[in-house]
């Protein structure tokens, strides 16, 4: 993977985790996206999944707390437009947007869901990293930069 270029697509469950729990891997690639320190893609119906998951699983209250949160990191992210489909590439049709995204972005998707993508990993070369993977990843670039 050439560091300098790498974009991330950060699925759902990871955001979600990473705006709800800290000192996780997933709250740390948010923390990194927030700083600008990621490329981080997203199409338009990534985003509104992000909306959607979080408005209804948080409470009122959480939500209020946490949507200007959200709308700094879709600032911070690239949006892709979608202008070719792989579908159907994953066995959860709600996750086909997804693998459009990273395709469209030329990007690596960070996913606790792996098992999701098998498919599109096996025939699209589709780049997959858990949280804990990517950041370790992550943390051996900068270590390799940095010397």
């Amino acid at each position: 993977m050439d560091w300098q270029s790498l974009k991330i697509v950060v699925d759902t469950n990871v955001l979600f985790e990473g705006l709800t729990k800290k000192g996780l891997a997933s709250s740390l690639i948010i923390e990194a996206w927030l700083a600008g320190a990621l490329q981080v893609a997203v199409c338009e119906a990534l985003a509104l999944e992000y909306v959607d998951v979080l408005s209804r699983k948080l409470s009122p209250q959480r939500w209020r707390t946490i949507e200007p949160v959200l709308r700094a990191l879709l600032e911070r992210a690239q949006f892709v437009p979608i202008y070719y489909s792989w579908r159907p590439s994953s066995p959860d049709p709600a996750d086909e947007h997804v693998v459009d995204c990273v395709q469209n972005a030329s990007a690596l998707l960070i996913t606790w869901n792996t098992a999701d993508f098998r498919q599109a990993r096996q025939s699209l070369q589709l780049r997959i990293l858990t949280p804990p993977e990517f950041i370790a990843w992550w943390s051996a670039m900068q270590t390799l930069i940095e010397e």
